[in-house]
């Protein structure tokens, strides 16, 4: 069964991003998965800059990441995302998925908006991103 996204990058495995056995380091998936939801985002109108600069913070409260196989240097993948709302928090289910279309890590982020500091129930944002909710 193929999984609906609402948004997906096309990327490219860095040589500076593997660990001595010739594979992506972990803490690269969560890279790609956040420049992912920094460029949906951006191109839906919502660059962080402006949140912030309005007072609103997105903050990450909690990452289930699950590596299922391994990319290697000059590897094209995609990097996809669907996102739901459950309350003031905001869930962003991401994969990673290889050129033959296997998913290889998939992870749910969990995100909380913060309104000066203070935790919000994160309407304005819900207002800007009800057309993926």
């Amino acid at each position: 069964m193929r999984k609906r996204y609402c948004y997906s990058l096309e990327m490219e495995v860095r040589d500076y991003e593997l660990d001595t056995e010739a594979i992506v380091n972990n803490a690269n998936y969560l890279h790609y998965m956040e420049h992912t939801r920094h460029k949906f985002c951006a191109d839906a109108g919502i660059p962080f800059i402006d949140l912030h600069n309005a007072g609103i913070d997105a903050v990450v409260r909690k990452i289930d990441i699950e590596y299922i196989e391994s990319l290697h240097s000059g590897e094209k993948f995609t990097s996809a995302l669907s996102l739901e709302r459950k309350g003031p928090r905001f869930i962003f289910h991401q994969d990673i998925i290889n050129a033959e279309g296997r998913i290889v890590t998939t992870a749910c982020v969990t995100c909380v908006m913060l309104r000066d500091g203070k935790l919000s129930r994160g309407e304005e944002v819900a207002q800007l991103f009800k057309r993926f909710l």
